[in-house]
């Protein structure tokens, strides 16, 4: 990912891309947060910015790993030591096209042969994220804003490093001629001459092949699916039966097969596509969702791109074009657009209040740094809270969406078979597109760029893949005095970081909102087309719901799945988090409970993983929270910070549903352990015709590993039940689903409490026109 300059619209700012190298001596302490100016990414405006080289003190090492997490207060300080090779990019950043284009001429080059060499594919290509200790040593001393208070204290002062360990790369590699997927490990250490036209200087750390598995689709496969599909003689006898000879009107979408049964087992990469058709129109982007064709079975080899089973099983007339099937502007879907809707336009004259070096934020209080990989999308690393004579204080040293699941409810052909797994078979941030077009965020805008690797190997760039601005909020809080008339109020305003996705029909929104009161909230907007099927004459089905004259939309489920690597108050190498659940409780009737009134909060410690697989339940207000175990606030109880559901449900399919071998971890909303560098995805690496039952998080946690202190991982799963109306046709209105993370005694008091009122609060009562007391109304109450 990288920052961009490029200015949209007269709603979005310009940015920058900045690098920053080690500093020659001890840096000072963080800089306050700045009021915003209007050259605030200006980079020459950084006195952070001065670079130069530090010498080396101590001998230099190799490792990556973390250390032994801190379970003991009085743990003794060794210091730090020096560390191999300099580098300009922060260890948090994403890969730059460039590296990626080492990481790739690298493992293409260690090939044994030519035929090997052919033979790859480049399925994805993303950072090694180093070990805690290495992005603590980083954010200390060698990236603004130059934290030392984040390592601990060493006798005779800070030992400070020479260099950071080189970038490293890790690619998944498939071999379209032998059908095996592999694993590299690329260590980046001289990228800078692939930019200059020289020879890469990457380094194969090491290498492995992962057996009896298929990695994520790629859009390559996918175009040449639809091409070889509509090219096969027998498909289009069976388009012409239905009365379409224009294949260009046809579409062909590629969807996983799944695990059923040993026919889908991993030694054939297979896919059976849904089939819709256009009708000859002249709208240019006509809805082709609209017209489905059901009856036709095809089943892809995508290995060779041949089809290996075809049958034209039942002949389904195409429903009619619907008139309502169109959804862009005015005469060109048939209709006309309504004319009472005035500018709405948001201005900042000082321009945004937050600050972005790199992919470093800086806004009210918060700092973060933003990531991005091909399979998650966007991540939030770094997440702390700077809080006065406090400091900066960590709340979660990583937040991203690591898969979702899309199922559906009929059990006729072919809806029982979509079962999407829609980032760890195709890829979250790799369907990403770019936000430069149209209005997706409003304001004042900063965005980023993010780089990936095709299926070839090349570089592919989305421009303004995710974009950060400011929202107004509504109310923040208000009180009225009624005794004295006055009244204070002010106003809320969030930070958002967001970037939006295209999974064939639907578009999914992924976002993280910064709050000044100590909230983050996370959301997802689901909008997009229905997924449909045809209905003939006279026919109806009780699985969902009819859209328009021989359209039908089953009901579906949408599962997400949030992986928060939580810090609360904790800093690099210290694991003194735990997670209490807290249900509310009726007390019985008795003696203390003489009015029947009485309910009350009950904490429960999950002690370990087998006992923190937890369910929602808005029947006991449940919630929880996750505090440190080492700190206090002023009332002497645990900081914390607490998880509060929204709305949410399980799987309605059955406990033998097929779908569910493969994501187990959706039998629970809540799931905990203690960090382990290997362990990022919820149903395993490679879900993708997966046979293995309960790969993933259904697995790890039957180590029943402690959790009583520890550096805890949340796992939270939320969904929505989809039963789809008439009004989410032609194209769904926003839903939205999400949850939030709130302090709970972290801070002493409100942290909202100082932001200020309103300029045009301030410039009325300055003008005399605040509200004066009215004595008759008090006299009157009194």
């Amino acid at each position: 990912m990288a920052t961009t300059q490029e200015k949209t619209t007269p709603c979005c700012l310009q940015n920058d891309t900045t690098t920053t190298t080690a500093r020659s001596s001890l840096p000072p302490p963080p800089q306050p947060l700045r009021k915003p100016t209007k050259d605030w990414s200006d980079p020459s405006q950084d006195p952070t910015r001065k670079s130069s080289s530090v010498p080396t003190i101590v001998p230099a090492f190799d490792t990556l790993t973390d250390p032994p997490p801190t379970n003991t207060a009085s743990a003794p300080s060794k210091g730090i030591l020096s560390m191999v090779r300099a580098q300009t990019s922060h260890p948090l950043d994403p890969l730059s096209a460039a590296e990626i284009s080492v990481a790739v001429a690298t493992v293409r080059a260690a090939g044994a042969t030519p035929e090997v060499r052919d033979s790859m594919r480049f399925v994805e290509v993303a950072l090694v994220e180093p070990a805690k200790s290495v992005v603590a040593l980083a954010d200390a001393y060698f990236f603004p804003p130059f934290q030392p208070s984040l390592l601990p204290k060493a006798k005779g002062g800070p030992v400070i490093p020479s260099k950071l360990p080189p970038r490293q790369a890790r690619l998944v590699v498939y071999n379209k001629k032998s059908n095996e997927t592999s694993v590299w490990i690329v260590e980046l250490s001289e990228v800078h001459a692939a930019t200059r036209g020289g020879h890469h200087r990457g380094k194969v750390i090491s290498s492995k092949v992962v057996p009896d598995v298929q990695p994520p689709m790629d859009a390559v496969e996918y175009a040449e699916c639809e091409a070889v599909v509509k090219d096969f003689p027998p498909f289009r006898e069976a388009m012409k039966r239905r009365g379409i000879e224009d294949m260009d009107l046809v579409m062909v979408d590629a969807w996983c097969v799944g695990y059923h049964s040993d026919a889908d087992a991993p030694s054939h990469r297979l896919a059976k596509p849904l089939i819709f058709c256009r009708t000859e129109s002249d709208c240019p982007m006509e809805n082709g969702y609209a017209r489905p064709v059901d009856g036709i079975h095809v089943l892809v080899d995508m290995q060779n791109m041949v089809l290996i089973e075809f049958e034209d099983r039942k002949l389904v007339p195409l429903p009619p074009a619907d008139p309502l099937r169109n959804y862009t502007p005015g005469e060109t879907r048939g209709g006309v657009d309504r004319s009472d809707v005035k500018p709405l336009q948001i201005i900042q004259p000082e321009g945004p209040s937050f600050r972005v070096n790199g992919n470093f934020v800086q806004w009210q209080k918060w700092n973060f740094r933003v990531g991005f990989t091909p399979r998650e999308g966007l991540i939030i690393y770094s997440v702390a809270y700077i809080d006065g004579s406090r400091g900066r204080r960590p709340v979660a040293h990583r937040l991203s969406f690591v898969e979702m699941v899309v199922p559906y409810g009929d059990p006729n052909e072919p809806h029982y078979r979509k079962n999407a797994f829609d980032a760890g078979e195709d890829g979250l941030g790799k369907n990403a597109h770019s936000l430069k077009k149209g209005c997706d965020c409003l304001g004042y805008v900063k965005y980023f760029d993010a780089h990936f690797t095709n299926f070839n190997g090349g570089v592919d760039t989305i421009e303004n893949c995710v974009c950060l601005h400011e929202e107004d909020h509504g109310l923040l809080w208000k009180h009225h005095d009624w005794r004295t008339g006055l009244a204070e109020v002010r106003r809320s305003r969030r930070l958002t970081v967001s970037f939006i996705c295209t999974v064939a029909n639907y578009e999914y929104g992924f976002f993280w909102h910064f709050y000044q009161d100590g909230k983050i909230e996370a959301e997802v907007k689901l909008t997009g087309i229905l997924s449909l099927g045809a209905l003939q004459q006279g026919e109806a089905r009780k699985y969902g719901t009819t859209i328009a004259p021989g359209l039908y939309a089953p009901v579906h489920q949408h599962f997400f799945v949030a992986r928060m690597d939580m810090a609360v108050d904790c800093k690099p190498g210290e694991a003194f988090n735990q997670v209490v659940e807290v249900n509310l409780k009726v007390e019985e009737p008795g003696k203390d409970n003489v009015h029947n009134n009485a309910f009350y909060a009950e904490e429960e410690l999950l002690r370990s993983e087998m006992q923190a697989m937890r369910d929602c339940n808005p029947l006991s207000a449940r919630h929880w929270i996750i505090r440190n175990t080492r700190n206090v606030n002023r009332t002497g109880q645990l900081t914390g910070y607490k998880l509060v559901p929204g709305s949410n449900c399980l799987p309605l399919a059955g406990s033998e549903a097929k779908f569910l071998r493969r994501a187990t971890f959706l039998k629970h909303n809540l799931w905990v352990t203690p960090y382990a560098r290997d362990e990022k995805y919820p149903g395993g690496e490679f879900p993708n015709q997966n046979p293995r039952v309960g790969e993933g998080l259904a697995t790890w946690v039957k180590q029943n590993r402690s959790l009583e202190e520890a550096d805890i991982v949340l796992w939270y799963v939320f969904g929505m039940t989809h039963i789809p109306r008439l009004e989410d046709w032609p194209v769904m209105p926003v839903e939205r689903i999400g949850f939030m993370l709130m302090p709970h005694g972290f801070f002493n008091c409100s942290p909202a409490v100082d932001v200020p009122p309103n300029a045009s609060d301030v410039e009325i009562k300055d003008s005399g026109m605040a509200v004066k007391p009215i004595q008759n109304e008090l006299l009157a109450k009194l």
